[in-house]
């Protein structure tokens, strides 16, 4: 199974939109995936699940559980201030330690309401996620001026819908494969 996690924990984000998409991807394809949506996570979590508190927030062990028990994920990761959201930096980090992640793959797809599509925002996580011992998918599609090719849950974008399908497929074909080709 492939995990999709919502890379924020706004409300009406656009990522939300984005991995919908790319579960409706995955299951075309015959695959299974689950949707971990930051949004969900305990409003607490900071104080009672990190550093001296990890493993005692029941909820936040929950969304640990899903990393631990599945090797594929795939990030939406919208561009926030130049990087990726804290939320999901805060959640990477409460995370068991040395990491949960190694040896894992991910894909990732990057938002952004500006012109560059999230690329420093991927970039930057994928120095976390290399760090943790997490293999990245090379192909990683940045999806600029998102809220202009949206309408009605969907990307009206075809390059980026291209995108999407083929980082989907090289993620699919490698799910055998101990790494990424």
């Amino acid at each position: 199974m492939t995990v999709i996690i919502v890379g924020t924990n706004r409300r009406d984000a656009n990522s939300r939109t984005i991995a919908a998409y790319y579960q409706r991807l995955l299951s075309d394809k015959g695959e299974t995936s689950q949707m971990l949506d930051l949004i969900d996570l305990p409003a607490d979590f900071l104080t009672t699940a990190l550093y001296e508190n990890n493993g005692q927030n029941e909820k936040f062990n929950a969304f640990r559980q899903v990393l631990k028990d599945n090797n594929r994920f795939v990030f939406i990761v919208p561009e926030y201030n130049g990087s990726f959201p804290g939320v999901l930096k805060a959640f990477i980090d409460g995370l068991d330690y040395p990491s949960s992640l190694a040896g894992k793959k991910a894909a990732l797809v990057g938002v952004a309401a500006g012109m560059h599509g999230g690329n420093l925002a991927l970039s930057h996580l994928t120095d976390v996620l290399h760090y943790l011992g997490m293999q990245v998918l090379p192909q990683k599609p940045t999806l600029a001026f998102i809220h202009s090719h949206l309408s009605n849950e969907e990307i009206t974008n075809s390059v980026y819908q291209q995108l999407l399908e083929q980082q989907a497929e090289k993620l699919t074909a490698e799910k055998t494969s101990d790494t990424f080709q």
